[in-house]
């Protein structure tokens, strides 16, 4: 067994969906439990940051495509956290696993006492082995995260909050290209300056998804500096993601900043 990691993944709703439907994608979602179990069974304690509740909301308001106005992104969101928290534990049971909801706020984690207060749940709710706390922002009140950002930032916060060990963000992109026109040149493998390497990002962004590169990278400048190590992988990959744990698997992984 390798050395217990505190490791936060990150899914966005451009992996939790099908490619051809604005519909939850249950094989996906299956296969990013199952590397989840994976990890668990490895001894790392393990965070989800998950993005999907305004996806898993359209069918059952019999919509076909994401709208644009708030309000009804915010209602899809209070229907669809219910049916995506459904899917989760139904998929994690199989593992003799259950899940932990936790719905935040930006001001939650910017007020030190709230933050305080959603970093001693997620540390009580980590000390049973049997629990994956899932967590996603409380949409249905907030909107940052519909707006912009597809909980990238989040992410990044819970990370530095938490002090995660490593900060996994799943994209569409094997990690970050080298070259946007011929992906086949593959990502690039190691970045120790953000600054030096945002101009490799293309802010491009899914039907149902708000971020895009430039945004994981926003997100990874603020968890590297806070000493957390980022990595950028395919979450269509979901099978590699105990082996870019152990440092393998095809990626691109940022370098933490030493604390102070």
């Amino acid at each position: 067994m390798s050395t217990p990691q505190r490791i936060v993944l990150k899914f966005g709703s451009g992996i939790l969906t099908k490619l051809t439907t604005p519909e939850p994608d249950p094989v996906q979602l299956r296969k990013l439990v199952e590397a989840v179990a994976l990890m668990k069974q490895a001894g790392h304690s393990v965070v989800v940051v998950s993005s999907g509740a305004v996806a898993s909301g359209l069918k059952p308001l019999d919509m076909q495509k994401r709208p644009t106005d708030m309000t009804t992104l915010q209602a899809l969101a209070a229907v669809g956290q219910t049916h995506l928290m459904h899917a989760y534990e139904n998929l994690l049971r199989d593992h003799g696993l259950h899940v932990a909801q936790l719905l935040v706020t930006h001001e939650d984690l910017a007020q030190e006492e709230r933050a305080n207060r959603v970093k001693a749940t997620l540390e009580r709710l980590l000390e049973f082995p049997q629990i994956v706390p899932v967590i996603n922002e409380n949409d249905s009140v907030a909107i940052e995260e519909l707006r912009f950002g597809d909980n990238d930032k989040l992410s990044s916060r819970i990370a530095s909050l938490w002090g995660a060990d490593i900060l996994i963000l799943l994209t569409s992109a094997p990690g970050l290209l080298r070259d946007m026109k011929h992906p086949e040149e593959g990502p690039i493998p190691l970045v120790t300056d953000v600054d030096a390497v945002i101009h490799h990002a293309q802010e491009e962004k899914t039907a149902l998804g708000t971020g895009g590169m430039i945004s994981k990278l926003r997100a990874v400048q603020d968890a590297v500096n806070s000493g957390v190590q980022c990595i950028i992988a395919s979450g269509r990959q979901a099978e590699q993601l105990p082996s870019v744990v152990e440092g393998g698997g095809v990626c691109t992984r940022f370098s933490a900043r030493k604390k102070a």
